[in-house]
Order: structure tokens, then C-alpha cells, then sequence
């Protein structure tokens, strides 16, 4: 069972950035894809980025929604079982509810398959 702890939500204006670190609880974490999702209120979850669990020598392939592409950016540190997402240039419309994910199907799945492990949540929100 792996465990996922968000953390680094708050309040940022409109143009600002964030950086939302999550832990997990698993040893092998570097056998997982990881990802990020999102909610906002009245919408559906979404998917945002999501990363391979090993490298290709130093490269770890990545994935992003089209609407966080050149703005967001995910990364990993398997040494402390650590996913990152760097948001940059942020806008009011991201303002949501986000999750990390774990799963060992490939990372590119995670935008058309739901990710088996999930953590709680932690809560974005850009002001104007």
C-alpha cells in the first residue's frame, strides 16, 4: 500500500508560483509512475502532469495537460521518494483541489487510466 502526502498549497496571486512537494511511503518508489490531478469546485478531476519512475540515463520522461504546458513542471527525487510539481505563471483558473498519484503502469497512462494510489489533497488557490 502506498501511502502519498501532499504539502505547499496556499494562497498566491495571479502571476506567482508554488512548488508542491509529495512524500510516499514506498520503498520501491522508483518501480511507480507518478502524477499530479486536480479538482476545482463543480468540475471533474483532471489530470495535469505525470513522470516516469526510472530514467533513461539522467532523463525522466514527462507528460503534461496541453493548459499547464510551458508553465508547470514535474519532477522526482527517488533518493527521498519525493515527486515535484513547480508551477509557474500562475492563473485563477488553477485554482484547485491537487492530488498526487502513484501507480506501476507506465507514466504516459495516467491521463486516460486512473492512477491506483492517491493522496489527500492540498488546496491551490490564485487570486486576480
Amino acid at each position: 500500500q502506498v501511502q502519498l502526502v501532499e504539502s505547499g498549497g496556499g494562497l498566491v496571486q495571479a502571476g506567482g508560483s508554488l512548488r508542491l512537494p509529495c512524500a510516499a511511503s514506498e520503498r520501491t518508489f522508483s518501480n511507480y509512475a507518478m502524477g499530479w490531478f486536480r479538482q476545482a469546485p463543480g468540475k471533474e478531476r483532471e489530470f495535469v502532469a505525470a513522470i516516469a519512475g526510472s530514467a533513461v540515463i539522467t532523463y525522466y520522461q514527462t507528460y503534461y495537460a496541453d493548459s499547464v504546458k510551458g508553465r508547470f513542471t514535474i519532477s522526482r527525487d527517488n533518493a527521498k521518494n519525493t515527486v515535484y510539481l513547480q508551477m509557474n505563471s500562475l492563473k485563477p483558473e488553477d485554482t484547485a483541489v491537487y492530488y498526487c498519484a502513484a501507480d506501476r503502469a507506465p507514466a504516459q497512462a495516467m491521463s486516460v487510466i486512473p492512477p491506483g494510489y492517491w493522496g489527500q489533497g492540498t488546496q491551490v488557490t490564485v487570486s486576480s
